[in-house]
């Protein structure tokens, strides 16, 4: 009787959502608590997840989702490492498929001296996610925990697959879902390495960019950035969670618990306004990879060698490491120009790679 009065119970919250109800943060944790371990049946729970984002979770409600899926589904790896320890991911579900880009940045800013615990995870709606990247380039993503933690003590970086840190309820979520949730935002937020005090966090939209760095805010993080980026000739609802290269990004930055917006373009960078055509997305994963590849051996200059060191330098400004976008830019494509980049991913591949070392 008790199950039947919780699905009933349930059942009655996702007719009010959709019905225009708002949770509190403590309603919406213990609803997401109840998805993401799996104590609803997979219908209800997919009618939940679909009824609260078209009705526009709140930043209260987010924050609750949050709050359940650090306590129930995130695993944690812990680094002695001193200073800014940054991330850089974007939410996916965005309009303007382009190529793969916080993978190569974040070896790129790794490559300047920034440490960077990268999370990410499978595709969701595009042609490749973080996961299907690295998984092509030779990293092994059924490693333990342990290794990402060893590769970024001994080396400045590691990757972290959602498949590995999630530990259940999002892992089991998003191998079945085809559709965009709360979990798109929530996913970029998950913190599964402790030290992380600064991030990159890519937004699908302007209205998500907000919302998100509210919730960064709220969990006490020192310094994050999320963009909106736009392409000249495109309605500015059809977007990307980059910065980009082919016209305005419009920024949330949190710095110290200060909240401020502005937009920047390429030339705030240094660099040239590209056509979205050259930095548009592959076809499939590892044309994607093969790009990246390229990039990062020095062998592809252009539009994917800027757009790449574009959001590398994002985090470096994040970070404190240059006082500007500009000199941040210098910095990584500096870094990049003299094979450093790629030199990062043969370490961290040493690491995490199919033929890792491993902890003694």
């Amino acid at each position: 009787m008790k199950q039947e009065n919780e699905l009933r119970a349930f059942g009655k919250l996702i007719s009010s959502i959709a019905s225009g109800y708002t949770m509190s943060r403590q309603e919406s944790y213990d609803a997401y608590r109840q998805v993401i371990l799996d104590l609803q049946p997979e219908l209800q729970q997919g009618a939940f997840l679909a009824a609260h984002l078209m009705r526009k979770p709140t930043t209260e409600e987010l924050s609750g989702a949050w709050d359940a899926l650090d306590r129930h589904d995130t695993a944690k790896i812990v680094v002695d490492i001193p200073g800014p320890v940054c991330d850089i991911v974007g939410t996916g579900s965005d309009q303007l498929k382009t190529l793969n880009c916080s993978s190569p940045a974040a070896l790129i800013a790794a490559a300047c001296g920034l440490p960077i615990a990268k999370k990410g995870a499978r595709l969701v709606t595009g042609v490749s996610g973080a996961s299907d990247i690295f998984e092509s380039l030779g990293i092994n993503l059924d490693h333990p925990l342990e290794q990402a933690a060893l590769s970024l003590r001994e080396t400045g970086i590691c990757y972290l697959p959602g498949e590995a840190f999630l530990k259940s309820g999002w892992a089991r979520l998003i191998g079945s879902m085809r559709f965009t949730s709360a979990f798109n935002i929530l996913g970029p937020l998950t913190r599964p390495c402790a030290q992380n005090n600064c991030a990159v966090i890519g937004a699908y939209s302007p209205e998500i960019a907000v919302q998100m760095i509210d919730i960064l805010s709220e969990i006490g993080m020192p310094a994050a950035l999320s963009p909106y980026g736009m392409a000249e000739g495109f309605d500015p609802s059809l977007g990307m969670d980059e910065f980009s290269l082919c016209g305005p990004t419009r920024v949330v930055e949190l710095r110290n618990g200060v909240i401020s917006t502005y937009e920047v373009t390429p030339e705030d960078f240094g660099l040239k306004t590209a056509p979205f055509e050259e930095i548009a997305s592959m076809k499939s994963a590892d044309a994607n990879a093969a790009v990246v590849m390229e990039v990062l051996q020095a062998k592809r200059e252009g539009a994917a060698a800027d757009f790449f060191s574009m959001n590398a330098a994002a985090a470096l400004y994040v970070a404190g490491m240059a006082a500007d976008y500009r000199q941040a830019s210098d910095m990584a494509r500096d870094a990049l120009a003299r094979g450093a980049a790629w030199e990062k991913f043969e370490a961290m591949r040493q690491y995490q790679g199919i033929n890792a070392l491993t902890e003694c």
